[in-house]
């Protein structure tokens, strides 16, 4: 029945602002509507983000509101915080990790491997893909880290 996520919502101060930011992000703008709202390609014709013009944005942050995991490859990921960091986006610190690189979350038998940033409005985003957990690790871990481990037991990332 579920074939995917077709979209995600987050309010925003400045609505031009704030497309300016997502179309640096690499979004695809397809429509705006009353001047409020906005609509942005993630995946064109399989995924948009919609972002809406309010005047109460300042939630307190949980992760259940106003967050978004834009999937992307394991090279992407590699490259992420050039990446980010090319376009004037600063990556930040989550999960007690103290440096500003991506790091592994695993979970039984795959892990998830992500960097987080903000929005100019304090929505937090992240870069996530999916791994293999051929060791059954448990310990949360930079990524390089994660490499060497699974590297060294003669295994090869995908």
């Amino acid at each position: 029945m579920i074939l995917g996520l077709y979209e995600a919502h987050l309010p925003v101060r400045d609505l031009q602002r704030s497309i300016a930011f997502y179309k640096g992000l690499g979004l695809k703008l397809d429509h705006i509507v009353d001047e409020k709202i906005a609509f942005l390609w993630i995946v064109e014709e399989q995924s948009w983000l919609g972002l809406w013009q309010a005047v109460q944005v300042g939630l307190p942050y949980h992760p259940s509101i106003r967050h978004i995991a834009f999937h992307v490859s394991l090279d992407g990921l590699r490259e992420s915080v050039a990446w980010l960091t090319e376009r004037g986006f600063t990556p930040r610190k989550a999960f007690g990790f103290e440096r500003t690189e991506p790091f592994v979350m695993p979970i039984a038998q795959y892990a998830h491997a992500k960097i987080h940033f903000n929005d100019p409005d304090g929505n937090s985003l992240e870069f996530i893909t999916k791994l293999d957990n051929p060791l059954g690790a448990q310990d949360y871990m930079y990524l390089s880290e994660w490499e060497t481990l699974i590297n060294d037991r003669g295994f090869i990332l995908k």
